[in-house]
């Protein structure tokens, strides 16, 4: 317009220092807004990967079990002081076991001969009833008695009596070996019929044939 004043400098400069303060604050709303986004992606994704992760390594554990504990082996082992083959021979005589382990119900022989047997062996683990067939055989010249067991859960486990000399004594050594034959429940079985059954009645059987021959080994020598 013909006649009209300039802008006033101030004012301008107002007005543009205004304008780029706007959009510098516009800038710094969007950038914040993109990296709290940005942040809140990272942190779901980070989460979901953490879940997902963990369900794998557990997934994969559970696996590595369920593949690698296929079979079970249970030892158990004592020093008694006593002469070895008083010991051997103790162990070797099944009819004994129901009179000196008082866990032991019941030896009913079904073959019978002086080194092979057949029997079923009945005992009982806290208060509960087992029983399972069994074939000894006495190995006199290595002084091994091998158990093979025919029947029931334990069906196709071979247990071994070893007795070696020690510093101190006898060790006698039993060892339970089976094969799992649903490898799906191996973990389970190897809890219940290793753990809670065979190791705790082995433990027992051991504890009171020691009672028992050195007993009557204390008998002997006074």
């Amino acid at each position: 317009m013909a006649g009209s004043l300039p802008p006033c400098p101030a004012r301008l400069c107002n007005y543009q220092i205004c304008n780029i303060s706007s959009a510098r604050v516009r800038s710094f709303n969007t950038s914040r807004d993109v990296f709290l986004l940005s942040l809140k992606w990272f942190s779901t994704n980070c989460l979901v990967f953490h879940r997902s992760l963990a369900t794998s390594i557990v997934a994969v554990r559970v696996s590595v079990l369920l593949f690698t504990i296929t079979r079970m082996r249970k030892i158990n082992s004592i020093i008694i002081y006593a002469p070895k083959m008083s010991i051997f021979e103790t162990a070797a005589d099944l009819e004994l076991w129901p009179k000196i382990l008082p866990h032991y119900r019941s030896i009913r022989y079904l073959k019978r001969s002086p080194d092979r047997n057949v029997v079923v062996m009945a005992a009982t683990r806290s208060g509960i009833p087992i029983s399972w067939t069994s074939e000894q055989v006495i190995d006199r010249k290595r002084l091994e008695i091998h158990f093979h067991h025919l029947k029931a859960f334990t069906k196709g486990m071979c247990v071994v009596w070893t007795f070696q000399d020690a510093p101190t004594g006898v060790l006698v050594e039993i060892k339970h070996d089976l094969a799992f034959r649903v490898n799906l429940l191996a973990p389970i079985a190897d809890k219940i019929i290793g753990d809670f059954f065979i190791h705790n009645i082995a433990s027992k059987t051991l504890r009171c044939m020691k009672a028992y021959v050195e007993a009557r080994a204390n008998k002997v020598v006074t």
